[in-house]
């Protein structure tokens, strides 16, 4: 499967973060090119974070393509007409299916807008996500990297990230995340980037795919701005 590559901007960026930090400059010489992961933006790639919380990659994939595959379930009210059955068949939990329904609500009732969530800064937009049952801090801050494409957005609560530094600074424990909010700093203001950065490098020295890599239907693609 053809991965896009980053667009000339972030490549821009890119060579900045590499000349601050020698060990995010050797990650691409390892594992090759950075691919350019987005999410789509609005109500389908927050359900897509949902649905991937605190589930391997594979599993979330896996989930995802029988849920996506549900008539009407990418649309908010689609998705409140659909039987808790069929999006338990699908693989959700009970308590992700109580969250989807609640973020469905909120596209529905206005209180989530994509155009107003792209006009707010990274901090006023997380803050509003969270008002939403299900949608914590990771998810509003994996949304805002991957679906808005935020240059500065770092998801500090993300293990796979915690456990990508410590692996590639040598550190003696993962960082809390506290700790690895505090060594991001010197990333600003291209986190998102060295975030990315970080995800590759895990994936090349774990094997393990992302939730784009796995086989089997593919994600919606973004629509066009």
């Amino acid at each position: 499967m053809h991965t896009p590559l980053p667009p000339l901007v972030a490549r821009a960026a890119l060579q900045t973060l590499k000349e601050s930090d020698p060990d995010l400059a050797a990650i691409e010489r390892q594992a090759g090119p950075l691919p350019w992961r987005t999410r789509p933006r609005g109500f389908p790639g927050l359900f897509a974070a949902i649905t991937g919380q605190q589930i391997s990659n594979q599993a979330a994939a896996a989930i995802w393509g029988r849920v996506r595959a549900l008539p009407g379930a990418l649309e908010p009210a689609g998705l409140l007409v659909l039987p808790e059955e069929a999006l338990r068949g699908a693989g959700l939990s009970r308590t992700k299916v109580a969250h989807a329904r609640s973020l469905a609500a909120a596209f529905v009732e206005g209180r989530l807008d994509d155009a107003r969530l792209a006009a707010m800064d990274d901090e006023a937009a997380v803050a509003l996500l969270m008002t939403v049952r299900g949608l914590g801090r990771w998810t509003a801050e994996v949304y805002l990297l991957f679906a808005l494409e935020r240059a500065d957005v770092f998801p500090a609560g993300d293990l796979a990230l915690a456990a990508a530094t410590a692996h590639l600074k040598r550190l003696p424990a993962r960082p809390d995340q506290a700790v690895l909010r505090r060594l991001a700093e010197r990333w600003r203001p291209h986190r998102a980037l060295a975030a990315r950065l970080l995800w590759h490098h895990w994936r090349h020295v774990t094997g393990r795919p992302s939730m784009d890599d796995v086989p089997g239907p593919p994600l919606p693609a973004p629509p066009p701005d």
